[in-house]
């Protein structure tokens, strides 16, 4: 059975119990798909027909037809709102896009924002550590200021007071300038009258020089006749001694041997002290006649004479090249032989000794030196030692009369040379003396 209900094309079918009765009603649509179950009552009468039912179901189809239109209008409203609601929510989801879209964009500014404020702190953590430094360093420079402020200050108290000093100073060096002054024309006056003295003086000097050398031409000229006119009555002297104790010797016992004896010793000693008085004495007549010295050859014939024949008792001697000097032969001989004399006199109570002969140069000078390993001497007698006469040993240690260094120191400084000495007491002795070079002739 085809039923047009309300403009749905439905099929109802009929379903009949074991009666043949009708208790159900299914409702298809045009898919054939049951749509819903109808029970019919079983208390209707018996006496209605089918239509009468169909009738009734068709009223409670067209009840539920309405209902359902109802539902679906209200299904059709509540979809319309639910549609609003659903466009609502993609508008406002639409929304929470942009809003979200808004929201990271501006979490990325604030981001960037934070990231440049950690750049702006760190920069202005960095700025402020620069003005703490620079804070700092303008309190050391304050402070380094105050001090310098008050190194000024005392500075400048110092200055008032060396200025006031200065000031002082001024008006006391103007006060000495005239006196100054003053002492000048003193000074003038007294350097005039010095003049005049130093004149006076000279002329004094040049008068004693000449009456000096008048009279130490009268003393040696006095000196050689005394000691020559000594010489005869000494040689007499000893001559007569020797005679009477030659003729009548025997006749003497030992005490008188022993005056005899002690009065030739004597008597020669004294005619050597004469002879080294002449000698000394012509010194100073002689002219010095200044040649060029070739000094090694001057030196070996001195040793020739001195030292005839090597033998064990004499000193071994270590002589150097030595240099030419200027001066006058024989005298620079008489140096030599004296000089060695001593050297080999004063070595003779040691065993195995040397005798160095060497020299020096330096400008216009050469210094030559004997140095010898013998007695010595005492160096605080020093100032004796070139005496005439003048003995640092005893007669009985070594023989000598005292004026062989004096002759020595006498032809140097004629020379314009000088003479000195250098010893230790038993070590030996070194004595110098110096010439001009031979190139300066």
């Amino acid at each position: 059975m085809l039923i047009v209900l309300l403009n749905i094309n439905l099929e109802i079918l009929s379903i009949k119990n074991a009666a043949g009765r009708n208790i159900m009603l299914a409702l298809y649509n045009t898919n054939s798909i049951c749509l819903q179950l109808i029970y019919l009552p079983l208390h209707r009468t018996t006496d209605k027909t089918d239509s009468e039912e169909l009738i009734i179901a068709n009223r409670e189809i067209a009840f539920q037809n309405e209902e359902k239109e109802n539902r679906a209008a209200e299904l059709a409203i509540a979809n319309k709102e639910l549609a609003f609601q659903h466009e609502e929510k993609e508008k406002r989801a639409s929304e929470l896009v942009i809003a979200n879209q808004e929201l990271i964009y501006q979490n990325r500014e604030k981001e960037e924002r934070a990231a440049e404020l950690a750049i702006a702190n760190k920069e202005l953590a960095f700025q402020n550590e620069e003005k703490e430094k620079r804070a700092s360093e303008l309190v050391i420079a304050n402070q380094e200021l105050i001090y310098q402020n008050r190194e000024k200050e005392e500075r400048a108290a110092e200055l008032v007071i060396a200025n006031k000093e200065l000031a002082f100073q001024n008006e006391e060096k103007e006060k000495r300038a005239k006196e100054l002054l003053t002492a000048n024309r003193e000074l003038q006056e007294a350097q005039e009258d010095i003049r005049m003295l130093n004149e006076e003086l000279e002329q004094k000097v040049i008068e004693r020089t000449a009456q000096l050398v008048e009279a130490n031409k009268e003393l040696e000229s006095f000196s050689y006749s005394v000691s020559h006119d000594l010489r005869a009555p000494i040689r007499a002297i000893n001559g007569y001694t020797k005679i009477i104790d030659e003729d009548y010797g025997d006749r003497f016992d030992l005490e008188g041997k022993l005056v005899l004896q002690s009065i030739i010793d004597n008597s020669k000693k004294m005619g050597r002290l004469i002879d080294d008085l002449l000698a000394f004495s012509k010194l100073g007549r002689k002219e010095v006649a200044f040649a060029q010295l070739d000094m090694n050859d001057l030196l070996e014939t001195v040793l020739r004479e001195l030292v005839p024949v090597e033998n064990e008792s004499m000193p071994k001697f270590n002589i150097s090249l030595l240099p030419e000097a200027k001066g006058d032969k024989s005298l620079i001989k008489q140096v030599w032989i004296n000089l060695i004399s001593n050297a080999i006199k004063y070595s003779g109570q040691k065993k195995n000794t040397t005798i160095q002969i060497g020299a020096t140069s330096e400008n216009n000078m050469v210094t030559y030196y004997v140095k010898d390993e013998g007695a010595g001497f005492d160096m605080q007698y020093y100032d004796k030692l070139f005496g005439v006469f003048q003995r640092l040993h005893a007669q009985e240690e070594f023989e000598g009369t005292g004026i062989g260094l004096a002759i020595v120191q006498k032809i140097i400084s004629r020379h314009n040379g000088a003479t000195w000495a250098e010893s230790i007491l038993n070590e030996g002795s070194c004595f110098y003396f110096s010439l001009q070079k031979a190139s300066y002739i």
